[in-house]
């Protein structure tokens, strides 16, 4: 209420005056800013100001032109794409019903805009690495083992295991399914939903993929916005 204080008023105001296209172009903060575009996708986008919106779509263009340009992440902008086409199509369906900022046919184009963009990302091919040094397969057991076990997500793991069938028998191990399902849940949770295998042990592949579906994954990011409680405001640390 008072004009000498210097928070946000809007989701809109904030997403304007925070950082996000010089966010993007750092690895740490890139699927930070992604999730967040997903969220907003979901749930925020009609709350958004016509200037807000225009930087978004601003933004989405160069989150994707990035990840043409150096394949880096390509699931994740496919799975925030798909949350987007999905609203649009819902609101642009129920215009009238629904508060939209602008034209109708400006958020036509922007839904044409997504599908042409899924359809390159669909046609996206990865550039195969020409090197005569060392390469994964190179390493020692002991040493890929280590790297499987810093991944977080069950996916990573099984799309490195087919890699090489050393890969794959390392990333079929017990052990390693173990120390992901006890690092995303608590015992109490595992421990409801137990599988046995056909030998009569803990099956904690499909342990971690069953309580994926029951229970929210812990999400990590390299860096985050903070708040600010003296001066209410949204920064980067």
């Amino acid at each position: 209420s008072s004009s000498q204080r210097h928070g946000y008023c809007t989701l809109g105001e904030a997403f304007n005056r925070l950082d996000f296209s010089s966010a993007i172009q750092d690895i740490r903060r890139f699927n930070y800013v992604v999730k967040l575009l997903q969220l907003i996708a979901k749930s925020q986008l009609t709350s958004l100001s016509g200037a807000a919106q225009k930087n978004y779509f601003n933004i989405l263009d160069k989150i994707v032109q990035k990840v043409m340009e150096d394949q880096y992440n390509p699931r994740l902008i496919k799975d925030l794409l798909q949350d987007l086409s999905s609203t649009l199509c819902i609101l642009i369906r129920g215009v009238g019903k629904s508060v939209l900022v602008g034209n109708i046919n400006i958020w036509i184009c922007r839904l044409e805009t997504i599908l042409l963009w899924q359809q390159q990302l669909k046609n996206l091919q990865m550039n195969k690495q020409v090197n005569n040094g060392l390469t994964l397969s190179d390493l020692p057991l002991h040493m890929l083992n280590n790297i499987l076990y810093r991944f977080s997500d069950g996916w990573d793991i099984i799309t490195l295991g087919q890699v090489t069938p050393t890969l794959y028998m390392l990333s079929e191990d017990r052990q390693l399914w173990k120390k992901l399902c006890q690092y995303h849940f608590a015992e109490k949770q595992f421990c409801r939903h137990l599988i046995p295998s056909e030998k009569g042990h803990i099956d904690w592949k499909l342990m971690y993929f069953a309580l994926q579906k029951y229970y929210p994954i812990k999400e990590q990011y390299g860096d985050t916005l903070h708040f600010c409680r003296h001066c209410s405001i949204l920064f980067w640390k």
